[in-house]
């Protein structure tokens, strides 16, 4: 605790990265450039070199930051009065700096950068932003990630380049949260945010515009013309959508992309390969499994407390991810400066038989434990197709078998896993960068459950609340740090998810660009994050 307590003094302003440069570990792997992919993305004519083609699992629901696409920063389509650099920190981006905070950390002035226009010609203003928010903020809009911006009390234009946020209550990481990309009013503003078409036919302000949107199969995007920041020198690029990870290796293997997002099993593959190079990025995003309070098995805590103890972890690292990641005792991870020292929970067989024992749950047939009738069974989903899900899921049963609970594994497509999500457990896939609040308050306040995928365990705990408040609502490092340290404790004693691991993210791509380089990554992952998050910026190798 008092190691943390230091690192956390000497760092006073979280606006500043989590981890530094060094989190974002580059492999090289051969020198020489392939072959150019034969498809997607040359919609306006740009030969072989201006032109990249990437391969990611899945493709966005939305293209509208009214909806939360975009949110955390990095979109190609749209800016945020601020954006994040390499290591995390935040940079002026649509605004001409950081904001000027005053009132007490109540109120967060910005001033618009001149001459910026969208991708259609017309000038960004200061009613733009406050269209954007105040849309966000509407609870008609289908925006789960509303509660992020609950400190906002009113938005307002002062003039044509002012915009003034006055918060509810001093929210230290507010400034983190002005990355959410802004939307042009002349468009958006006169359809349904929810269904308008808007959601698939974007304007904004950002390095690239969006030429083209096969579902399923393809984005193709082209440099703005109109951008504020100059012309790329990647004039288009197409993101094929490859949910099957052996078919995005085989494509790039042939020479049909430029690169893919892999799973560390697939990108080793590669490693000797000349002309590609393997980017590994640190993560915060992390696998568990939900443990739903309302289930008949999950909801009993002493079963919960015993899948904390029964899980290997270090084995799923090791023969899942190929060393390619980290142990999780929480949602965030060890190296974490918020992360509270003494939680770690060892694979400990003994303890979680020995808890099952003293809560009434005896051995029982096929050596499956049962309590007043009920059996220590309940069914796990994994999303269909993901493989490291999957076999975190099989790990997971393996490991809980050895304690007595039964564990059926279950794949799934997400349309009828999310309708069970309150009494079945899921392997989720979550974590956000920047502050502890960002994934925190999502992931266990018990007034966001069931809220789309917030809080999936539908987690009620009244002292997790009342802290995740106090961390949300103090700008006092200290008693924030305290708050959280109350969150990672109370979910040792009880706990609604298990959580299993921290996932480095693997990308490998042609060696034929420089500037290319890796942040520390949330969740999501493929449209945002990856090496090509400052696409914009690459420019020929020489």
């Amino acid at each position: 605790m008092t190691a943390r307590r230091t690192r956390w003094t000497r760092r006073t302003d979280r606006s500043l990265p989590i981890r530094s440069a060094a989190a974002a570990v580059v492999f090289a792997t051969g020198a020489t450039a392939c072959s150019a992919p034969s498809d997607g993305g040359k919609d306006d004519g740009a030969g072989a070199a201006e032109s990249v083609v990437i391969a990611v699992a899945s493709e966005p629901d939305t293209l509208s930051p009214l909806l939360g696409y975009g949110k955390d920063g990095n979109s190609k389509i749209f800016d945020g009065l601020l954006a994040r650099d390499t290591d995390l920190r935040l940079k002026p981006a649509l605004a001409t700096a950081l904001p000027k905070i005053t009132d007490g950390g109540r109120t967060y002035t910005y001033t618009l950068r001149d001459g910026v226009k969208f991708s259609d010609g017309e000038p960004l203003t200061a009613e733009d932003v406050v269209y954007t928010y105040r849309t966000v903020l509407d609870e008609k809009t289908n925006n789960t990630a509303r509660s992020e911006l609950d400190a906002i009390e009113a938005v307002r234009a002062s003039g044509d380049d002012t915009v003034v946020f006055t918060l509810k209550y001093p929210y230290a990481p507010f400034a983190a949260r002005t990355v959410l990309p802004i939307v042009p009013e002349h468009v958006a503003g006169g359809q349904d945010p929810n269904t308008g078409d808007f959601n698939t036919e974007p304007v904004g302000t950002g390095p690239y515009v969006l030429t083209d949107w096969s579902k399923g199969e393809k984005l193709s995007f082209k440099a703005n013309p109109h951008y504020w920041g100059g012309r790329p020198a990647v004039k288009s690029f197409t993101m094929a959508i490859v949910p099957d990870d052996n078919v995005r290796a085989t494509r790039l293997r042939s020479g049909d992309l430029d690169g893919a997002v892999l799973p560390p099993n697939l990108a080793a593959t590669f490693d000797k390969d000349d002309g590609r190079r393997t980017y590994r990025a640190r993560s915060y995003d992390f696998r568990a499994v939900t443990l739903p309070t309302s289930g008949r098995v999950t909801g009993d805590r002493a079963i919960r407390r015993a899948l904390d103890a029964a899980v290997d972890r270090q084995a799923m690292v090791d023969k899942i991810l190929s060393g390619a990641g980290r142990p999780a005792y929480g949602p965030l991870p060890v190296d974490d400066p918020w992360y509270e020292r003494g939680i770690e929970r060892p694979h400990d067989l003994a303890k979680a038989r020995r808890i099952l024992d003293e809560a009434g749950w005896k051995p029982g047939s096929g050596g499956v434990r049962a309590k007043d009738g009920r059996r220590a069974s309940f069914t796990l989903y994994y999303p269909s197709g993901d493989k490291v899900r999957q076999d975190h899921a099989l790990a997971y049963a393996s490991d809980a078998k050895k304690a007595g609970i039964e564990v059926k594994v279950e794949g799934a497509t997400w349309e009828v896993i999310e309708p069970r999500m309150k009494t079945d457990a899921v392997l989720a896939g979550l974590g956000s960068v920047g502050d502890p609040d960002f994934g925190l308050y999502t992931l266990l306040h018990s007034t966001l459950a069931g809220d789309g995928f917030n809080n999936m365990a539908h987690y009620d705990n009244s002292a997790v609340d009342e802290a995740l408040d106090t961390g949300r609502r103090s700008r006092d490092p200290e008693k924030r740090a305290a708050a959280y340290d109350r969150v990672q404790q109370a979910l040792v004693d009880d706990p609604g998810y298990t959580f299993l691991t921290h996932i480095d993210h693997l990308y490998v791509l042609a060696d034929r660009w420089d500037g290319l380089t890796t942040q520390l990554e949330p969740h999501e992952h493929g449209f945002a994050s990856g090496p090509w998050w400052n696409i914009e910026d690459w420019q020929p190798a020489k």
